[in-house]
C-alpha cells in the first residue's frame, strides 16, 4: 500500500508539473529580468519626464529595471502597435494615449485595441492649453478667433501629432466657432515648442510642458482646457468659460500584449500602483500640474470600452473618419 501510495503521488505531482505551460512557470519568478516600457513621445517632453520617474518608483519595487524606450509618431499610437509583436510575458509594456482609440477609425488596422491589449492600470492625464508667441498680436482667444474670422485657413498652430487630444480638440473647438486653421503635427512637445517659440507658428495646442516658456516670457496662454483654471496660469480662461463644454485631459495609462498572464498583470498593476503614490511621482507630476489618476486593471478596460464609442463621435463629426 505504501509503495502504491507513492507511486500515485508521484504521478499526481509529474501530471500537475506537466499542466504548468512556460508562461505560467514564467509568471511565477516574474520578473527575472529588465522590463520595457515604451512610450508615445520624445525624450525631454512631459510624458518622457513623468513616466521615467515613474519607471525608477517602479524599478525598486519589481527588483529589475523598468527601461523606457520612446517611439514618438504616428499619433502616440506606436507603442501599442509594438504590443502586438511582443511577447506576452510581461516584459514589454507600453503607454496608452487616448489615439490609441481613435485610430480604427481612421486606418485599417489587424488588432483591435480592446481585444488585443491586456489593460494594467491608468496612471494620469494632461492638463492642456493653447499658447502665442508673447509678441503675437493675440491677447486673448476673442482676437484669435476674429483674425480665424478674417483670414480663414491662414492661422497656423502646432500640436503633438495627428489624432492627438490637442489636435482632435482644437478641431472640434474651431468647429463650434466657425472658423478654419491650418493644423502642422509635432512628434512630441520639445519639437513643437521649439517651433513656437522659433516663430514658425503662431499657436500651440499642448499639454503644459510650455510652463517654462511662459514663465521665461516668451510665450501667452489663451486658454486651459480642464475643469477649472490652472493655479499656474489663473488668467488664461477655461474653454468652458469661454462657451465651449469641453474638458480635455487625456487619460493614460499602461497596457500589456494580449494574453499576458493575470498574475503577470497584477504584478505589474500593483508595482505600478504603489510607484504612483511615490511623492517624487507625484512631484513630477506637479511641474507639468498633472495629477494621479488611478484606474485598476477592470476600471481601465472599462474605460478603454467606454472612450472607443466617445472618440468615434467625434471622429465622424469632424469628417475624419476613414471610407468603407
Amino acid at each position: 500500500m505504501h509503495r502504491r501510495s507513492l507511486l500515485s503521488l508521484c504521478a499526481a505531482s509529474l501530471a500537475c508539473a506537466a499542466a504548468l505551460s512556460p508562461l505560467a512557470v514564467q509568471a511565477q519568478s516574474f520578473p527575472a529580468r529588465p522590463v520595457k516600457l515604451v512610450i508615445a513621445f520624445p525624450a525631454g517632453g512631459p510624458t518622457d519626464i513623468t513616466m521615467r520617474q515613474l519607471a525608477d518608483n517602479a524599478s525598486k519595487i519589481l527588483g529589475q529595471p523598468v527601461i523606457i524606450d520612446n517611439k514618438p509618431g504616428a499619433g502616440g499610437t506606436l507603442p501599442a502597435q509594438a504590443l502586438q509583436s511582443s511577447a506576452a510575458d510581461g516584459y514589454t509594456v507600453a503607454q496608452i494615449p487616448l489615439g490609441v482609440f481613435r485610430l480604427g477609425y481612421t486606418t485599417k488596422l489587424n488588432w483591435d485595441p480592446i481585444k488585443d491589449i491586456s489593460y494594467v492600470i491608468n496612471v494620469t492625464g494632461y492638463a492642456f492649453g493653447l499658447v502665442v508667441p508673447a509678441d503675437s498680436p493675440f491677447k486673448t482667444w476673442a482676437d484669435f478667433v476674429a483674425y480665424a474670422k478674417s483670414h480663414p485657413g491662414a492661422l497656423t498652430y502646432g500640436s503633438t501629432g495627428n489624432l492627438t487630444s490637442p489636435h482632435l480638440t482644437m478641431e472640434t473647438v474651431a468647429q463650434r466657432a466657425g472658423i478654419q486653421l491650418q493644423h502642422v503635427p509635432y512628434k512630441g512637445s520639445a519639437d513643437l515648442m521649439q517651433a513656437v517659440v522659433g516663430g514658425h507658428l503662431m499657436a500651440a495646442a499642448d499639454s503644459t510642458g510650455f510652463a517654462p516658456q511662459v514663465e521665461a516670457g516668451k510665450l501667452r496662454v489663451l486658454n486651459t482646457w480642464g475643469a477649472t483654471r490652472l493655479a499656474k496660469f489663473p488668467d488664461a480662461p477655461t474653454l468652458k468659460e469661454l462657451g465651449y463644454d469641453i474638458v480635455q485631459n487625456s487619460p493614460f495609462g499602461i497596457g500589456a500584449p494580449k494574453g499576458t498572464p493575470p498574475e503577470v498583470v497584477k504584478k505589474l498593476h500593483d508595482a505600478f500602483k504603489q510607484a504612483m503614490e511615490e511623492p517624487s511621482y507625484v512631484a513630477s507630476l506637479g511641474r507639468y500640474d498633472m495629477l494621479p489618476n488611478y484606474m485598476s486593471s477592470a476600471e481601465y478596460t472599462k474605460f478603454a470600452q467606454e472612450t472607443m464609442g466617445k472618440e468615434k463621435v467625434i471622429i465622424e463629426k469632424l469628417g475624419l473618419a476613414k471610407g468603407p
